[in-house]
């Protein structure tokens, strides 16, 4: 695997998913290395002046004005680390440590950030040797960016805190030593450069979305495979009907839905039906999946902003010779984008899980009550509905938007925050709903088509059912289906080897 080059400027989506997923290495471009100094030896200058300069020689937030002597600079920087680093609950794993630190190394990459180009290097070789700080989740407002988790980083590169290393959680000191990486004094701006940024709702924000958009993709065959399950008409997905509202993730969904349901045996036998129409969970999946892609598409914009930006306060301009104190740290543009991001998955598993309940119903599917032989001495998909109906439900409420919500903090400094890592973990938590939920689709419209044998399902769906087969049985009479979901979760993640017949990663 290549090795990744950040520079501040060019880091992509699926370089962050290269890195934090499959440990692709890191190193910090020649340019952006000269970038570094160049920033740093203005901010030296600064330090032997007697200009009082925020973040530099002054205390933080609230205590702005207090002055600090420059014997006391190093211990300034130590304290800030040391006193930020206070979050709660569960932590965060390998690859979200991972992704978090990466853009963090990135935006300081970017040669705004004053620092020294050992504090880049000190993450990157983190990175690489796989120290990965233990940071907890929940302690952050999303304004002045993720202090409190990005501290945590701080602490490992100071040598406190605590880090996992070759799957052992070993105090900060003993992990870094043990990778071969010397413990850091930090000097001016360099422990508030750490910490001041969007990079943790940032990091969770990209990981989340990529997920994301391979549901979408699921989705589309889920929803393909229930509807010739279901002897749904495939009409409503003509491709004259998407033109003539030009939204371009409606348009994806149904070209979608039309070559993983070509050539369908089952749709030809069944063509001169009277049935006129299908529920909307079937006749509007293009609009709703498609409104859905449209959204992961703005999503995707943001954050490709995001992780190439300087978050910094203050920010240092070496070549005007400034330090401009802003708010670049305000994560509200993340908040948004990830809170609709969650909002648009939510209902991504909400019409999912009215497919179940319709494949479930012999009014609307013509198949067996809950899909199965012998209803009533078997329960069937009784309670599959039912776990993907409470998953739906708890995605309703992790849908309520975080960016709504601010509450003052630092003494009324801080006196509109953005919950933006908030909403990167509620969004994440929905995400991972809507795969189980999908999952559990996936096996239900596969029974749905064994009762439609000897007819077979398209050229695309007929891929995914036998696939499915191959790993989970025909449900002929109850069972413990945990298995099976975790089993139809794996296929899920290489997209049943489909390619070929999705517009794999197409976001407008």
């Amino acid at each position: 695997m290549r090795k990744i080059l950040i520079d501040g400027d060019s880091l992509t989506l699926e370089d962050v998913q290269a890195i934090a997923t499959r440990k692709a290495e890191v190193a910090i471009s020649k340019k952006a290395g000269g970038k570094i100094k160049k920033c740093r030896e203005f901010v030296e200058k600064l330090i032997q002046s007697e200009k009082t300069v925020y973040g530099i020689n002054t205390g933080f937030g609230k205590l702005c004005c207090e002055r600090i002597g420059k014997k006391d600079i190093e211990k300034l920087q130590r304290n800030l680390i040391l006193s930020h680093a206070l979050s709660v609950g569960p932590v965060f794993s390998e690859e979200e440590v991972r992704a978090i630190m990466l853009l963090r190394a990135n935006v300081l990459a970017k040669g705004y950030s004053g620092v020294r180009l050992e504090i880049v290097q000190t993450l990157v070789d983190m990175i690489n040797k796989g120290v990965h700080p233990l940071i907890p989740e929940k302690g952050s407002v999303g304004a002045s960016g993720d202090l409190a988790p990005l501290a945590f980083i701080g602490l490992v590169m100071i040598g406190e805190g605590w880090a996992f290393y070759k799957d052992r959680l070993l105090k900060g000191q003993n992990a870094i030593r043990r990778a071969k990486i010397k413990p850091l004094k930090l000097s001016a701006k360099e422990g508030l450069a750490l910490i001041n940024g969007t990079q943790v709702m940032t990091a969770i924000g990209v990981l989340t979305l990529l997920k994301a958009q391979r549901l979408a993709e699921l989705a589309d065959m889920a929803g393909a495979l229930s509807a010739e399950a279901s002897l749904c008409t495939p009409v409503a997905f003509d491709e004259k009907i998407q033109n003539v509202r030009r939204f371009k993730g409606q348009e994806i969904s149904a070209k979608n839905l039309r070559e993983l349901m070509r050539n369908s045996q089952i749709r030809e036998f069944h063509k001169a039906c009277p049935k006129v129409q299908d529920p909307y969970s079937f006749r509007c999946i293009p609009q709703v999946h498609g409104a859905i892609r449209d959204v992961l598409g703005y999503t995707r914009k943001v954050l490709e902003i995001e992780i190439n930006s300087a978050t910094d306060n203050p920010l240092v301009f070496p070549d005007e010779k400034e330090v401009i104190s802003g708010g670049n740290f305000h994560g509200e543009p993340i908040a948004f984008a990830l809170d609709f991001l969650g909002i648009a998955v939510s209902e991504l598993a909400n019409i999912s899980e009215r497919r179940i309940a319709a494949l479930c119903n012999p009014n609307i599917s013509g198949l067996p009550a809950f899909i199965v032989q012998n209803p009533g001495i078997n329960s069937g998909f009784m309670m599959a509905q039912i776990a993907s109906a409470a998953l739906v439900s708890e995605n309703k409420v992790l849908s309520h938007p975080a960016s709504v919500d601010s509450i003052p903090t630092s003494i009324n400094q801080e006196d509109h925050v953005s919950m933006g890592t908030i909403s990167a973990r509620k969004a994440r938590e929905i995400v991972n709903n809507t795969e189980d939920v999908l999952a559990i689709e996936f096996l239900a419209a596969s029974q749905g088509i064994d009762f439609r044998a000897p007819l077979l399902p398209g050229i695309g769906t007929r891929k995914i059912y036998r696939k499915i087969r191959q790993k989970v049985k025909e449900l002929k009479e109850d069972r413990v289906m945990v298995g099976d979901i975790i089993k139809v979760k794996e296929l899920m993640r290489n997209n049943f080897g489909l390619k070929n017949y999705i517009s794999a990663g197409q976001v407008p």
